[in-house]
């Protein structure tokens, strides 16, 4: 049954769909920070691996904080990172009231600073606090058979009974990928996007 669902997949993708993910808030944290906030020699417990291989949902949870609101029980993801970074909606930023530019994972320069608390520690991080831009995970291969290019710009069509067309959706082009679209919730929310859902690449 496994293998038929994978061929029906594959051949969906073939034809331009990918699978979308919504991905809710969520904390990166690196090494010194997992110390800080989870005390001395603590390292993220993997409780379930997510769709990107290597990557995982901890056991750890954070507080995020901002002059109006805060986030209890806030998901943290590993393995950890070089530097700390909170991805959030822009609903989330309304809510604890602080700013937070639209973003590529990784660049955070310039971004917004937040509080973070854990069990056993405080932090303020200056910057970091970010808007993901939508985009598409694509395997190196997969990328190479469609034409695809790492940093090129698609618009994606996602089938909901609320379709909506999504704009300037990034391809991030890896080798180590699983071929997934990742979303906020507030994009989510906006296509009434539940559980399996597909999207089409509209070049």
């Amino acid at each position: 049954m496994q293998d038929i669902v994978s061929a029906v997949l594959q051949s969906m993708e073939n034809s331009g769909f990918v699978q979308v993910e919504v991905s809710a808030r969520h904390v990166h944290l690196s090494s010194s920070d997992v110390v800080k906030l989870f005390g001395e020699g603590a390292t993220l417990t993997p409780s379930r691996d997510l769709s990107q291989p290597g990557q995982f949902l901890s056991e750890e949870r954070v507080t995020l904080i901002g002059p109006k609101g805060k986030f209890s029980n806030t998901a943290v993801l590993g393995p950890a990172r070089s530097q700390t970074q909170i991805e959030l909606s822009k609903g989330d930023t309304f809510a604890l009231g602080i700013s937070a530019p639209v973003r590529d994972s990784g660049d955070i320069a310039g971004s917004g600073a937040i509080t973070i608390e854990g069990p056993k520690g405080q932090i303020t991080v200056p910057e970091g606090a970010i808007i993901a831009k939508r985009h598409i995970h694509v395997p190196e291969k997969f990328a190479k058979l469609h034409g695809m290019k790492d940093g090129d710009i698609v618009n994606v069509e996602i089938f909901t009974d609320r379709p909506v067309v999504l704009k300037d959706v990034l391809l991030r082009v890896n080798d180590n990928y699983s071929y997934r679209m990742h979303i906020d919730i507030d994009e989510a929310n906006a296509a009434n996007v539940s559980g399996f859902t597909l999207g089409r690449i509209i070049k």
